[in-house]
Formats: C-alpha cells, sequence, structure tokens
C-alpha cells in the first residue's frame, strides 16, 4: 500500500488500519522527522484533522486506502508538515464573544440542553475552516465554528450577555457567510453550522439588525 504524505509517497503495511495509524507507522520507520498533531485518538480532541484526497477528516478516524494524499489543513499557516498554526481560534472566539459572559443562574431543563446539545460538541478541529471559501478570502471572516459557538450561547439560558454577541457578529460574520454548506460536510461532529448561521441571521433580524451589504447594494449607503 502506498500513500503520499505532504508531497512525499511512503509504502505502507498492510495491517495499517487508519491514517493516524499510517502516520505513527511512517515516523516510526520511514521518517523519523514527520510532524503531526494527535491526542485521544478516538475522535475526541480534533488535534489530528488534516485533509485527506483534498478533504477535511480526523486522521484517527478516517480508513488509509492505496494512494491516498495526506495534507495539512488549508487557510492556516502551516508550521510544519501537517502541524498548522491554530491562534486564530482564540481570535475569533474572544472577538465573538463566543463563551458565557454573564450567568443568569436561571434553572436549566434537560429540554433546555436539547437546545444546544449539538453545537457543544464543537470540537474545535478547525475543519470548517479549512473548508470554507469566505475564510480563504478574507481572513477577517469570523467563521464557522465562532458562529455556531456564538449560537450555542445565545439559545443557552445561562447566558444574559445576548445583544453583545450579536453585535460581533454582524461584521465580517453571519452576513459575510455565502451559506455553501462546506463546514456542515467535513463536520466530525455533525453540526448544521448552515443552519445556526441560519437562525442567527434570524434573530438578528428580529433584533432590529439587517445585512449591511443588502443595504449598501441599494445605495442606502446615506441612511
Amino acid at each position: 500500500m502506498k500513500i503520499t504524505v505532504c508531497d512525499k509517497e511512503y509504502n505502507l503495511e498492510d495491517k495499517v488500519s487508519n491514517i493516524l495509524d499510517a502516520l505513527v507507522y511512517i515516523k516510526k520507520y520511514k521518517n523519523h522527522t514527520l510532524a503531526f498533531r494527535s491526542g485521544c485518538k478516538s475522535g475526541v480532541c480534533g488535534s489530528c484533522a488534516i485533509r485527506v484526497n483534498g478533504v477535511e477528516q480526523l486522521a484517527c478516524k478516517t480508513k488509509v486506502n492505496n494512494n491516498d494524499t495526506v495534507e495539512p489543513l488549508k487557510n492556516s499557516k502551516v508550521i510544519k508538515d501537517l502541524i498548522v498554526n491554530l491562534d486564530m481560534q482564540e481570535k475569533f472566539l474572544i472577538q465573538s464573544k463566543a463563551f458565557l459572559e454573564q450567568n443568569s443562574y436561571t434553572t436549566i431543563t434537560q429540554d433546555d440542553e436539547k437546545l444546544i446539545d449539538k453545537e457543544s460538541n464543537c470540537i474545535l478541529c478547525n475543519s470548517c475552516f479549512s473548508s470554507c471559501p469566505v475564510y480563504e478570502y478574507d481572513k477577517n471572516f469570523k467563521g464557522p465554528f465562532a458562529l455556531t459557538r456564538v449560537y450555542r450561547y445565545i439559545e443557552d439560558k445561562k447566558e444574559s450577555s445576548k445583544k453583545q454577541k450579536l453585535d460581533t457578529i454582524q461584521q465580517s460574520g453571519i452576513w459575510s457567510c455565502t451559506l455553501c454548506g462546506n463546514c456542515n460536510m467535513v463536520c466530525p461532529s455533525g453540526i448544521d453550522i448552515k443552519g445556526d448561521i441560519i437562525k442567527l441571521r434570524n434573530i438578528s433580524i428580529q433584533n432590529g439588525y439587517s445585512d449591511p451589504t443588502f443595504n449598501n447594494s441599494f445605495g442606502l449607503d446615506f441612511l
């Protein structure tokens, strides 16, 4: 079996089952300098996110096949081999206030938890950012996982500071998204990120916001 990792071809033993196993095998027997991230090895931590044949995947959950091509995530600076810089994670989460700011100390029911259960499963693997054509073009775009996390906290009854979160996602946020759905297709947690962004648009409109690009397209800048 052969696979290509960062433009280098390697022969593997047939007993290697997934991409992460293949990377470990290569590092141990073929190329001691090969650099990649891994953590839990069970699809929970998101550390091993890479691209396989051009599609974002978790290395530990992706079966290895003959002639696979393994590359680092896109839209981030490559530090070495399959390791990319993830500094924008903290940057966009802080800019979007995608965290609990003011605890309302409201009693939470199981039904309340279900409303944000899916979004709470985001593992920050950055697959959505890698697949996002808007972020590829505009590095100020707050991006998929930051926006879906904003939605998670806006729907969280414990959060009493929701207006401020809506303020942060109007520019280079929900209205910049093209709703292409790439983020949904590559999310290992199965989060409907596109749906969350649509919901955030509806919530924004209900709270008096509007699409700034829509206004500008009709020459209403002077209003």
